[in-house]
């Protein structure tokens, strides 16, 4: 028998995206599967999207606003699946991807193998996704990802994974205290519960970048700084408890010194609480550096003031670049429009499978 796949998508204010995201979904090529969204409060129209898609494969539910973390968990309470397919509410997956994936853990015969894939970041054309392979891109064991992960500062999408419910259910549920880097603690558990990692090169995943408010986002909120702190203080630990070489301990070191910046000035007992983390790992954590287009700032008014005008900086650009793709979209719309093509199209030739 064909195993069922879970594709659990939690959705908050994604009116924007929701309807290409289930449509990605939908266009899957493993035929037996089950979609299941979280609308989690949406004020914006979210739920009533989704609702249009709601079928004997589509399940749609909605409950009052409690973050991401509360949102997967119920997706997750719902679900029957054997495999798990996390995909939130902006990005999009190849048609083939889970297929791929499904048919690499059938080779396996474990059910305790994690398979991951590539991924590329598009704002509004996912058909021009800049794929940026790394040293994650690869067969690893979970120890030996984690350090490189943390060596590297490197990232991987969280839709890139798929994940059994045997893995899922050894590594628990979601953390619901964590208002940021909520993927990056979970995959640390889910990861280190698993017997490897399994990289499948021919699947896909298309992260859509949006707005420097996203969830993931830590910026000045005191809520998310608290909550990235305790991630990663967490998933210092749960390595730790695994393997404590002087190369994990260096990993780990360079891991709170890479985000050491995302609290300073602003909360220095934050700080505080990194150097005592950095102290039993046999190293001293150094002042953070802003770059050079900073530095002047710094002199003349001092380190708060350039720090916040290098996140304004970054969250400016940010909006520069997503209207100028969003107008090279609608150029694009409009083209295929005065050929005969619906204006919709390009979501549809997406939804249907991009290779």
């Amino acid at each position: 028998m064909q195993p069922l796949v879970s594709i659990l998508i939690p959705a908050y204010n994604a009116k924007a995206w929701i309807a290409d995201t289930i449509r990605s979904a939908l266009a899957q090529t493993w035929p037996k599967k089950e979609i299941i969204v979280v609308d989690d409060g949406s004020i914006d129209g979210t739920l009533s999207i989704a609702r249009q898609f709601a079928s004997k494969t589509v399940s749609i539910v909605t409950q009052a606003n409690q973050g991401a973390p509360a949102a997967r968990n119920k997706a997750f309470e719902l679900c029957q699946g054997d495999y798990i397919q996390w995909l939130d509410a902006d990005d999009l997956l190849s048609a083939d991807k889970i297929t791929l994936q499904v048919k690499a853990a059938e080779q396996g015969q474990n059910s305790r193998l994690l398979f991951s894939s590539g991924w590329g970041y598009f704002r509004y054309r996912p058909l021009r996704a800049k794929f940026v392979p790394t040293s994650l891109w690869g067969d690893l064991s979970p120890v030996e990802w984690m350090l490189r992960k943390w060596e590297q500062n490197l990232y991987m999408q969280t839709a890139t994974w798929l994940v059994s419910r045997e893995l899922t259910n050894a590594a628990g549920p979601w953390d619901l205290r964590l208002m940021g880097d909520d993927d990056g603690e979970y995959f640390c558990r889910v990861l280190l519960a698993s017997k490897g990692v399994r990289f499948v090169s021919d699947s896909k995943v298309f992260y859509r970048i949006t707005d420097s408010n996203r969830w993931s986002h830590i910026g000045l909120s005191d809520r998310k700084m608290e909550a990235h702190f305790l991630s990663m203080e967490s998933q210092i630990g749960y390595l730790r408890s695994v393997e404590d070489t002087s190369r994990v301990r260096a990993a780990c070191l360079n891991y709170l010194q890479t985000w050491l910046i995302n609290f300073y000035p602003e909360r220095l007992d934050l700080v505080e609480k990194l150097e005592r983390l950095a102290a039993p790992l046999g190293g001293q954590l150094q002042m953070p550096q802003l770059s050079w287009k900073y530095v002047w700032i710094q002199r003349v008014f001092g380190w708060k003031v350039a720090r916040r005008c290098q996140i304004y900086y970054n969250q400016v650009k940010s909006l520069l670049l997503r209207c100028w793709d969003n107008a090279l979209f609608q150029l694009e719309m409009m083209r295929k429009d005065r050929n005969g093509n619906a204006a919709d199209a390009g979501c549809k030739d997406v939804a249907q499978g991009i290779q």
